[in-house]
């Protein structure tokens, strides 16, 4: 064989709790990497690809629960494409463990790669994989590729999980890779897992990134790779689409409340809000009225449109302004008060910050009251 289309995906982390999240949320994101299985299927469907290589991480955990085996299992068993499945380091290989249970429950077209043996795909085509046996290991996965024989001529394609490079982490690493690992072992395409952002190593390897992004400082959607394996030449990589939420990160410089209209349109126009999760930084300095004004807005609708909204206002300075004490309308202590923590906030000693705060909880309460009595 001298040509295979292939679809490369990693990092599906089924069964992953999300448990920082409220239970809505948290089951909405795990429902949406289930259904990034049907979103792969589509994808190796439109790209003329019989096969789908999972290099590792299929689940979270070893023990992922029945209903997320039996539905990722049925979801694959229902797309017409053969699935290559290998443990990663969160689902890594033990005897009679998860992979086990998956061989007896898996359909003829789902094959698990759970030892590090060549493994013919399609004639003159075969896939070399370096599965994990341990969550971490000092060694190198993907040494026994070396030595791997396949027939002359067929396509050398490998697979494994691990790290081409630390990618910032601190400590002893593990499971590292390589960089030239294709060329020394022959391979025309080395699938990778691990990161989670897609990322090309040379001409020949590349993490495809997860299917749904998972977390944030990842502004890109979850993606797959279509790959054209090509005897003799580089293969043609291209990033596909499989992603549905979005992990914004965002920071909003707030003078007034308007500030956060205009940054809620070019938000919406950038995103399906209902898709997007939003960890939103505000700065700046405002008055009591538009820092008010601001935050609810924020929380009363913006919270809403969204799929969450993990928001910070601490960096939202607030200025009292004579018109915010005017407002208060009370009288007598509460008065004095009133003006009394706008004279502290506005003269920038240690508490400044809290006298700003109070004086804003005093604003709101006094606003709430005042529309009650107009009821």
């Amino acid at each position: 064989m001298s040509r295979l289309k292939i679809i490369h995906t990693a990092d599906w982390q089924l069964g992953k709790p999300f448990g920082r999240f409220p239970v809505e949320v948290a089951n909405a994101l795990s429902e949406a990497r289930l259904d990034a299985v049907d979103r792969l299927a589509s994808a190796a469907a439109r790209q003329g690809a019989r096969h789908i290589l999972v290099a590792g991480d299929v689940f979270d955990n070893v023990d992922p629960g029945d209903r997320v085996v039996t539905q990722a299992l049925s979801r694959m068993e229902g797309a017409n494409v053969t699935w290559w499945l290998m443990p990663g380091n969160h689902d890594h290989a033990r005897p009679g463990g998860l992979w086990s249970r998956v061989r007896r429950l898996a359909a003829p077209q789902v094959r698990i790669v759970d030892s590090p043996e060549p493994r013919e795909i399609e004639e003159g085509a075969w896939l070399l994989p370096a599965p994990l046996e341990h969550r971490k290991t000092v060694s190198d996965p993907t040494a026994a590729m070396v030595e791997m024989a396949t027939p002359a001529g067929a396509l050398r394609i490998g697979i494994a999980h691990g790290s081409i490079t630390e990618f910032g982490a601190t400590g002893e690493s593990s499971n590292l890779i390589p960089p030239d690992r294709a060329r020394s072992a022959g391979l025309d395409y080395l699938a990778l897992g691990d990161w989670h952002g897609h990322l090309v190593v040379g001409d020949r390897t590349a993490y495809s990134g997860t299917p749904e992004i998972d977390r944030f400082g990842r502004e890109e959607v979850g993606s797959c790779i279509a790959v054209d394996v090509r005897s003799g030449d580089a293969p043609s990589l291209t990033p596909t689409e499989t992603g549905r939420y979005r992990w914004l990160s965002r920071r909003w410089e707030i003078q007034t409340a308007e500030n956060i209209e205009r940054e809620a349109a070019g938000l919406r126009s950038e995103a399906r809000l209902s898709d997007v999760l939003l960890q939103l930084k505000l700065s700046g300095v405002a008055s009591v009225a538009d820092r008010v004004a601001a935050t609810a807005a924020l929380e009363d609708r913006l919270a809403h449109e969204v799929r969450h909204l993990d928001l910070d206002a601490s960096g939202l300075a607030t200025q009292p302004t004579e018109e915010d004490v005017a407002r208060i309308d009370v009288q007598g202590a509460l008065a004095g008060a009133a003006a009394a923590l706008r004279a502290r906030a506005m003269g920038g000693g240690l508490d400044a910050a809290i006298a700003a705060l109070a004086l804003q909880r005093l604003y709101v309460e006094a606003m709430r009251q005042g529309t009650e009595a107009q009821r």
